[in-house]
């Protein structure tokens, strides 16, 4: 009777679990994490005493061979924070029209900085050396000057995809040539670096300024940090204090941070994979029109002409999955590490069962 009770609740739990794959960012810091976060050594990090924080800059410094390393609550206020460091009001950004500082970022492009974008038509949120060569604005006082270039490493929009590193050396070309700064907006830098099997210290040498993410892949509760070379850093700190991202014994979060870097890297790939399986299962199912390519753990595809993405939802969401419209009829899955094997099984016997 006791066993029988036990397998009804296994079966129940089953049923009912909520399986969030709306974005990566929904991952809960686990047990060893929230002890790291416990047993942290905190101070005011405002009058720069916090020792975790020094540790966790000093690391991410050290990784990518940079001189200086500034922890954010946000991403986009890093990204924010780097293109104000690199432009004065008036100037221009050349990015991807697809590019998290233009798209999602709140205008915070020209609120923040007073700047533009120039947007490249690029492919899955990607572009050549040659279409940044065109979009540099002539010097007759007339245009905007050109004066920051940025690229986004893995691509949000473009499904998780990875840039090829020897177009960025090409593009870095261009920015010396033309006297460009260059920023990566590496919020799934993690994602690229064991897809790829690339080194931070690859990109150290390439950018002058790097953020990365630990509230993504690598399940922190929040925090981003703005890596760059000294001269460009030198006011980092003066313009966090401006957009309000000064803390205080915010080691606790630094020292999740620490944690993740440690234990939470290499089993990206786990996500990856799972992704990958999604999108063989998508591209079988008669609903879907199209599946993006997956080099990562971002899914997108687009549904059948005959399909309502709001009944598509609804349909999933009876089943308790959760997923994303991004627009332009185009639908997100993105996998993470609080997205288990059990879940990942119901997935795919849901989708493949799927009907509307």
């Amino acid at each position: 009777m006791l066993l029988k009770g036990l397998l009804l609740l296994l079966i129940y739990n089953f049923m009912t679990m909520k399986i969030d794959l709306r974005s990566d960012t929904v991952t809960k810091p686990t047990p060893e994490m929230l002890e790291a976060m416990m047993h942290a050594d905190v101070g005011d990090d405002v009058f720069d005493e916090d020792p975790t924080v020094k540790l966790l800059e000093d690391r991410l410094a050290k990784m990518f061979d940079k001189p200086r390393a500034l922890f954010f609550p946000s991403g986009s206020m890093a990204n924010q924070t780097a293109i104000k460091l690199h432009t004065q009001p008036g100037e221009q950004v050349i990015c991807d029209k697809y590019a998290h500082i233009y798209n999602y970022e709140a205008g915070g492009v020209s609120f923040n900085s007073g700047a533009s974008c120039n947007l490249i038509d690029g492919s899955r949120g990607m572009f050549t050396a040659k279409q940044v060569e065109e979009a540099i604005n002539p010097s007759a006082f007339y245009y905007s000057r050109t004066s920051l270039v940025e690229v986004e490493n893995t691509t949000n929009k473009g499904g998780g995809a990875c840039w090829d590193f020897n177009q960025i050396k090409k593009i870095k070309e261009v920015c010396k040539a033309n006297n460009l700064g260059f920023h990566l907006d590496g919020a799934r830098l993690w994602n690229a670096l064991v897809e790829k099997k690339e080194t931070t210290l690859q990109y150290g040498e390439v950018f002058d300024t790097i953020s990365v993410c630990l509230s993504k892949g690598l399940g922190c509760p929040i925090g981003s940090v703005l890596i760059g070379n000294e001269d460009i850093m030198q006011d980092a700190v003066r313009t966090r204090k401006v957009f309000g991202g000064n803390m205080r014994q915010v080691g606790y979060l630094a020292a999740a941070g620490l944690f993740a870097l440690e234990n939470n890297m290499d089993r990206l790939t786990e996500d990856h994979k799972k992704a990958k399986e999604i999108g063989k299962v998508l591209s079988q199912c008669t609903l879907i029109k199209t599946v993006e390519p997956i080099e990562t753990n971002i899914v997108i595809f687009e549904l059948s002409d005959c399909v309502s993405e709001s009944l598509f939802l609804e349909k999933l969401e009876a089943e308790q999955i959760y997923i994303i419209g991004m627009g332009g009829g185009k639908l997100r899955i993105v996998t993470h590490m609080d997205y288990t094997d059990a879940m990942h099984d119901k997935v795919l016997d849901i989708i493949s069962n799927l009907r509307v």
